[in-house]
C-alpha cells in the first residue's frame, strides 16, 4: 500500500443525458420528451467551467449518453447548435475548456478508432467503464453494454496511447468469477498497451423508480474482496479507484485502493445525484492517517512519457509539479 492516496479536483459537465442504452440501474438517461432531457449549450457550459477553474479545479469531466445520434430528436438539437456530430461538438467543448485552463477528460461511451483519434489531441485522458465481461439482465436493451464492444474501445485507446480510465461495477448481477474475468481482461489490455492509468471498483447503489431499485448494494466485505482481488490481478502501475461519495474509503485503502477519483467543489455527481461529494477537509477526515495527494486527470507516469498532444503541453506543464502531481 502506498503511503498516500490521490484525488483530482474536477468539474462535472453532463453535456447530454440522451442515450441509446437502457440499463436497469440508471437514472441519468432520458428520452428527449422526458422532463430533464438536455443537450447543454456552450453558453450554459462556459460558466460551469469558469466556476470550476475559480474553485481550483484542474479537470473538466465531460459526460454524455452513448450514441445519442441514434435518437432523431437529439440530432435535431445538435444541428440547431450547428454541429453534425457529437464528436465535433465534444472537440469544440474541449478546446474551450483548454482555453479556460482546465484539462478535459471525456467519457462518451463506446467509440470507434477514428472518433478516439479525433478526440485525443484535446483530452488529457479519457474513460469508459467496462463494468463487466458478463452478459447480464441489467444490460438488456443496451447495445453499448455488449462487453466485446467496450473492450474494443479500450483496446483502440491503447493503440492510440490515450491515458485511460476503466472499471467494474460491483453488484449488478455478476458473479465473483465474472468480476475476476473482468479484471483479468483489463489487466491483459494494460499489459499489451500500458495505457490503463486507473481502474474504478464501484459499488452499485440502487435508485428509486428503476428496474433494479429493490436490489441490495454489495456489502463492505464484498467490496473489500473486490479490491483485494483487483490489487492481486492488476499490474502495480495501475491505480485502484473507489468513490468516496458512495462508500467509506478507509477500509478499502487498507485493501489496496489508492485513488479517490474526481472530487468536485462546484458540481454534483450527475450519475449519483443523491450522493454528495465530500469536501477536501472531509476527505482528509475520511482517510484518517493516510496522506492525500492531488493529481491531474493525466497520471504522472504518462506526463513523463509525454502521452499528450502539443495542444495540451503548455497547460499540463503549468499545472504539474516536478513529480507530475498537482503543483501547489
Amino acid at each position: 500500500m502506498d503511503d498516500f492516496v490521490t484525488f483530482c479536483r474536477n468539474v462535472f459537465v453532463p453535456v447530454t443525458n440522451v442515450c441509446r442504452n437502457k440499463c436497469g440501474y440508471c437514472t441519468f438517461r432520458r428520452d428527449p420528451d422526458e422532463p430533464g432531457a438536455q443537450l447543454m449549450k456552450i453558453e450554459e457550459i462556459v460558466p460551469v467551467i469558469e466556476q470550476g477553474k475559480n474553485a481550483g479545479c484542474t479537470e473538466v469531466l465531460f459526460t454524455f449518453g452513448e450514441y445519442a445520434e441514434e435518437v432523431p430528436q437529439y440530432r435535431i438539437w445538435l444541428e440547431e447548435l450547428g454541429y453534425s456530430s457529437t464528436i465535433d461538438y465534444i472537440c469544440q467543448l474541449c478546446r474551450i475548456a483548454i482555453d479556460k485552463g482546465l484539462l478535459p477528460h471525456t467519457n462518451a461511451g463506446v467509440l470507434n478508432y477514428s472518433e478516439l483519434e479525433k478526440l485525443k489531441p484535446f483530452n488529457a485522458s479519457m474513460g469508459l467503464m467496462l463494468e463487466t465481461t458478463a452478459d447480464l439482465v441489467a444490460h438488456e436493451g443496451s447495445p453499448g453494454k455488449v462487453p466485446s464492444k467496450r473492450i474494443k474501445t479500450i483496446r483502440y485507446a491503447g493503440e492510440l496511447k490515450i491515458p485511460f480510465t476503466t472499471g467494474i461495477l460491483v453488484g449488478i448481477g455478476e458473479t465473483l468469477d465474472d468480476r475476476i474475468n473482468s479484471l483479468l481482461a483489463i489487466a491483459e489490455l494494460h499489459e499489451e498497451y500500458g495505457h490503463i492509468q486507473e481502474v474504478i471498483i464501484q459499488n452499485f447503489t440502487p435508485k428509486p423508480q428503476t428496474p433494479m431499485s429493490d436490489i441490495s448494494s454489495p456489502t463492505e466485505e464484498e467490496m473489500m474482496q473486490a479490491i483485494l482481488i483487483a490489487r492481486e490481478i492488476l499490474p502495480n502501475d495501475v491505480a485502484i479507484q473507489v468513490a468516496p461519495n458512495l462508500i467509506d474509503p478507509y477500509t478499502l485503502i487498507q485493501c489496496g485502493a489508492s485513488d479517490l477519483g474526481g472530487i468536485s467543489p462546484t458540481t454534483i455527481d450527475w450519475i449519483n445525484p443523491e450522493a454528495d461529494w465530500p469536501s477536501i477537509s472531509k476527505l482528509m477526515e475520511m482517510v484518517r492517517d493516510v496522506k492525500l495527494k492531488e493529481r491531474l486527470p493525466i497520471y504522472p507516469q504518462y506526463i513523463r512519457k509525454e502521452w499528450y498532444s502539443d495542444t495540451l503541453k503548455e497547460l499540463i506543464h503549468e499545472l504539474a509539479d516536478e513529480e507530475g502531481y498537482r503543483k501547489a
